[in-house]
């Protein structure tokens, strides 16, 4: 009888040990404020909408998950932000009944998504809007940030590759939940373009810092304002760590082609910058209605005196209202400097309106065209069949980290890199999407060589600035 009941409460002791229901977030609504922690309150913890002890991990990419130990049976719960008030809801806020889930026993997962919270505004942005990261971090600036991102709507359903266009003020772009004034509306135009034929582009929206945001969004510093001066950090993060992050997650065409960068006011002073300072990373900017005054004539002396290195395509847009005709003035100005700078006719499109205003719902109703000028000419099948069969190394130039990826399925990969003259440089094993160490390689052009049980398989240059 002894060895019976030993052996009962064994059994009870395993069951118990192996009771691990893992509840996984795998998209959150755009609308979620950044950097709300998320709890989970159930049947199983007392219904606490705060138990500090029920905040969910943050697993990066928009994605959550907590690991429960439910007794078996029906394990009810749902999701707050710390209290009833900021319960989870239905995608247009409403109520949403409690979730229900069988346990059974064992270790199990359970997917799940949060279509929307009941105390935020009703959300506007499409199903295909998500949250990549609510605190992504940015070591240049030493700060944290909301990132967005728009997939086509056959990203989940085929493997094609895609044009990445990188835009400023997140919060404006999507959801009129979120926005200061108004929205963009990029996902209602690029779903609309999508369902008549359009080949579909990534959309990257970060958030602007708010206090912080002008500071971010100018080159220079404004004298007369004592703001300005950390838009060559901001964009050194889109390129150096952003950039890297998207193309190594998600299915991108990386290269300056199919590469863009769009903004408004300042976002459009910062993204006139941008794609001056790295015309190897951009090959495309959408300059809306732009504050080029705030860095006169630090923008336009930029402008002149950066050499052209490669073609480019820049559309810019103003409406005669604002600033009382300035904004168009300097558009002009910054035609006249871009095409004295070796510009084509052809890489430069202006759009001036009538009735334009520094406004979203004038940049809105101008995205379409915007967009589809910058994009709409792309051989992106010949890139999607190059991109499928050729070594990935980004970023390219690279500056302290390398990544790899786009490898060969071949058994005992390793790698080696070797300078100009083909003296030996580094050699090791290789994953994909692996980063090589970088940082202590000269500036110069190299070459990384992959093998394949010591056989040369595949090879691509990379340059180190």
């Amino acid at each position: 009888m002894k060895t019976r009941l030993l052996l009962l409460l064994a059994l009870c002791l395993s069951a118990n040990l192996f009771a691990q229901l893992t509840i996984k977030v795998t998209a959150i609504p755009a609308s979620t404020p950044a950097g709300a922690p998320i709890h989970i309150a159930g049947s199983f913890q007392g219904w606490d909408p705060a138990d500090p002890n029920s905040i969910l991990t943050d697993l990066g990419n928009g994605q959550f998950q907590i690991i429960i130990n439910p007794p078996i049976g029906l394990v009810k719960y749902k999701f707050t932000r710390g209290s009833w008030a900021t319960v989870e809801g239905t995608a247009n806020g409403g109520f949403l009944p409690d979730r229900e889930y069988n346990y059974t026993g064992g270790v199990v997962t359970e997917n799940v998504t949060i279509a929307g919270w009941e105390d935020v505004e009703n959300s506007t942005a499409a199903a295909n809007v998500h949250l990549l990261d609510a605190d992504f971090f940015i070591p240049q600036l030493n700060r944290s940030r909301r990132i967005l991102i728009y997939l086509p709507p056959d990203y989940e359903t085929t493997q094609k590759r895609y044009p990445v266009l990188y835009m400023h003020d997140g919060q404006n772009l999507f959801d009129v939940a979120t926005s200061f004034s108004g929205e963009w509306e990029v996902d209602e135009s690029l779903n609309q373009l999508h369902a008549q034929g359009d080949y579909g582009c990534i959309v990257i929206g970060i958030d602007n810092g708010e206090a912080l945001r002008i500071d971010e969004l100018a080159p220079w510093v404004n004298a007369d304002y004592n703001e300005g001066g950390e838009g060559d950090q901001y964009i050194d993060f889109i390129v150096e760590t952003l950039k890297p992050f998207v193309d190594q997650n998600y299915r991108t065409l990386p290269s300056r082609d199919y590469t863009g960068i769009m903004g408004s006011s300042l976002g459009a002073l910062v993204s006139q910058y941008g794609i001056m300072e790295h015309q190897d990373v951009f090959s495309k900017a959408g300059i809306f209605s732009p504050a080029f005054w705030f860095n006169d004539p630090e923008i336009f002396d930029h402008s002149a005196n950066t050499p052209k290195t490669a073609a480019m395509k820049i559309y810019q847009l103003a409406g005669y209202p604002e600033g009382n005709g300035s904004v168009v003035d300097d558009v002009n100005h910054m035609e006249t400097v871009l095409l004295n700078n070796g510009f084509g006719s052809g890489e430069l499109y202006k759009s001036l309106h009538q009735d334009g205003e520094h406004s979203e719902w004038f940049w809105a109703r101008e995205f379409e065209a915007a967009y589809l000028w910058l994009f709409g000419d792309l051989n992106i099948s010949a890139a999607n069949e190059a991109a499928n069969s050729k070594l990935r190394l980004y970023p390219n130039p690279a500056d302290t980290v390398l990544f790899v990826d786009n490898l060969p399925n071949l058994p005992k990969l390793t790698y080696q890199i070797f300078a100009t003259g083909g003296r030996l440089i580094k050699k090791g094993k290789l994953e994909a999407g692996q980063s090589l160490d970088v940082s202590k390689l000269a500036a110069g052009s190299y070459v990384l060589q992959v093998l394949s049980k010591k056989k040369q398989v595949a090879s691509s240059q990379f340059l180190i600035k």
